[in-house]
């Protein structure tokens, strides 16, 4: 007993020496509560209702709000001590945080929101930043910073906040838990301080799907349903791989799993970039702008710029009356963005407009009913804290170059945790078009034991200097060239097929794969070369023998033709097409 309490004071001792050193790094001490709270209260539940009625369906649960959420007595700080200042105390608690409560969870306290609940970043300048527990030297994301670390922390079950560009998508990614943002317009938003009311919407973090889904079925009121399997699961290979963390890791993850619970035959991959030029063609009114000094822009950088523009726009309209009265000390970030807002011209916000209803039509299009579209959630891993990247404006275009997709679409997204890389937390998101948020709920719950399984694998993987294998990632690459075989895109089928070889030239069925497509091209020359290399790889590949005896037929060589069919049917007596294709070039060149 003595050695186990001898062993206990070691642990403890080595845990708080790590928090020493953790806290010398961080040049600041960890707050007790992460610096996530601005006020702790308590609002409880009203009594369980007798049997035989069912309980409260989120008995036990507990709840923490971000300081935009009115509370009766309480002055709601958006953030601002000037706000806060010159405010009154709310006279109603907000809608969705009464239905929390009367569900059956109690509210423990308001949580950090960062200045005006306008940042993307996480940093708070009247406050201190809210810590992050999963990389404590990295920021944790807006603007609902506080609520993402409280459920991060485990200080409570689930909490609120408000997204209108990705306030709580990007701190869900930041800090490694799950984040929902519901479908525009279906969450009341009474007793919440607006921020830009045609992108605002109530969103909530949480450790477990389960709580994520009870909250959703709780606020989103919708009723009872059979649930549904996605019928459509649409992989944006090409957002993935512009990601600096290892995107491929988390797209095939994500493959496996939707393989393996509902079919590959709902899969499809899709490049985005090229989909959205198409579908959204109002974007080419902003194509001349620069990021990162350049005018090139990916297509959901351009959303990205129309989404904050629309959102500075409604900000100013609602809380530039205030700002001029009250000349409250501001974050930077507004004042700059504030100065903006004053050169945006109606034609520029109906540009916004238009962009938002082909943004939904486009949404609509690509997943129809049942349909998710998987993408990254954030492009970049969390900035290091203090960093001065976070005061730029391409900052707060990459930031949310995916979340904009959602936003200007309206549709729901939930982002999924999916372990680290480099110390950070990496995550997965799914979409669905508007007025799918059970569904998405619902398929999130039956993936997610399956994805965390696969972030697991995938990270120990990672950790044993395994990382994502050429010949793994040369395996995606030939289902990528299968997918756009079968859709019949051939030249995009050979695009992948050489992509594969390039990673593993030893697979005889990559050659023989884009011999197939090229016959299709009728690239005859090219066909015969590459079954041929199949074969030298493969002696007994009876495709690489029917697509080179092909080949040689439409090239003149028949006698060499009928050698090879008449060897894959050697190889496999009962292959049809072998047998009908030698018999005829027998009858025509005996």
């Amino acid at each position: 007993m003595a050695s186990q309490s001898a062993n206990l004071w070691v642990l403890l001792g080595l845990g708080l020496a790590g928090i020493l050193i953790m806290t010398r790094k961080l040049k600041k001490a960890v707050k007790a509560d992460f610096g996530a709270f601005v006020e702790r209260l308590k609002l409880l539940p009203p009594p369980q209702p007798p049997p035989p009625k069912a309980p409260h369906p989120l008995t036990g649960l507990s709840f923490a709000i971000s300081d935009v959420f009115d509370v009766n007595g309480f002055v709601t700080g958006f953030g601002n001590p000037d706000w806060s200042r010159t405010h009154e105390p709310a006279n109603q608690t907000s809608t969705v945080v009464t239905t929390l409560v009367e569900g059956g969870a109690t509210c423990t306290g308001r949580t950090v929101v960062d200045d005006m609940a306008f940042g993307i970043s996480g940093e708070q300048i009247h406050f201190d930043t809210p810590t992050n527990p999963a990389a404590p030297a990295r920021m944790p994301g807006g603007s609902s910073s506080g609520a993402a670390v409280a459920v991060a922390a485990n200080f409570v079950d689930f909490s609120l906040g408000t997204d209108a560009v990705g306030g709580v998508r990007v701190p869900a990614a930041y800090c490694g838990v799950l984040g929902f943002r519901p479908s525009h317009g279906t969450v009341s938003h009474t007793g919440i301080i607006p921020v830009s009311a045609s992108l605002d919407t109530v969103g909530w973090f949480a450790r477990d799907p389960s709580i994520l889904r009870r909250v959703g079925h709780v606020l989103l009121q919708v009723p009872f349903a059979a649930q549904r399997n996605p019928r459509n699961v649409v992989i944006a290979d090409d957002c993935f791989q512009l990601l600096k963390s290892p995107g491929d890791r988390v797209s095939q993850a994500v493959t496996k799993v939707v393989e393996k619970l509902f079919g590959r035959q709902i899969l499809r991959h899709e490049n985005l970039e090229a989909y959205l030029n198409s579908k959204v063609p109002s974007l080419k009114l902003f194509a001349d702008k620069k990021f990162n000094g350049e005018r090139k822009s990916s297509s959901t950088n351009l959303l990205s710029y129309a989404m904050h523009m629309l959102r500075r726009h409604e900000f100013k309209q609602n809380h530039l009356e205030w700002i001029n009265a009250a000349k409250p000390n501001l974050d930077p970030v507004i004042s700059s963005q504030m100065q903006g807002a004053l050169e945006i011209t109606d034609t520029n916000i109906d540009s916004c407009h238009a962009i938002r209803n082909e943004m939904r039509s486009a949404l609509n299009d690509l997943l129809k009913d049942d349909g998710i579209l998987v993408i990254p959630t954030v492009a970049e891993p969390p900035p290091k804290t203090g960093a001065k990247e976070i005061q730029s404006e391409d900052y707060q275009i990459r930031s949310c170059s995916f979340s904009s997709i959602a936003s200007m679409s309206g549709g729901c997204q939930v982002c999924v945790p999916m372990g680290f890389h480099d110390k950070c937390p990496i995550s997965v998101s799914f979409v669905a078009r508007q007025g799918g948020d059970r569904f998405l709920l619902d398929t999130i719950q039956t993936m997610y034991a399956d994805l965390q399984e696969q972030a697991e694998l995938a990270t120990k993987s990672s950790a044993s200097g395994n990382a994502l294998s050429k010949e793994t990632s040369a395996e995606m690459a030939k289902e990528k060239g299968n997918q756009a075989f079968k859709e019949k895109q051939w030249q995009k089928a050979i695009g992948f097929y050489t992509e594969a070889i390039k990673l593993n030239g030893n697979s005889a069925t990559y050659f023989s794969n884009r011999a197939a497509a090229h016959l299709e091209m009728r690239n005859f020359l090219q066909a015969e070369a590459d079954s041929s290399k199949a074969i030298d790889l493969d002696k007994k590949n009876v495709k690489a023998y029917l697509r080179r005896g092909t080949a040689r037929e439409m090239l003149g060589y028949h006698k060499e033709a009928i050698e090879d069919f008449r060897y894959a049917l050697v190889l496999e007596p009962t292959n049809k097409r072998a047998s009908l294709s030698a018999d005829r070039l027998k009858k025509w060149f005996p």
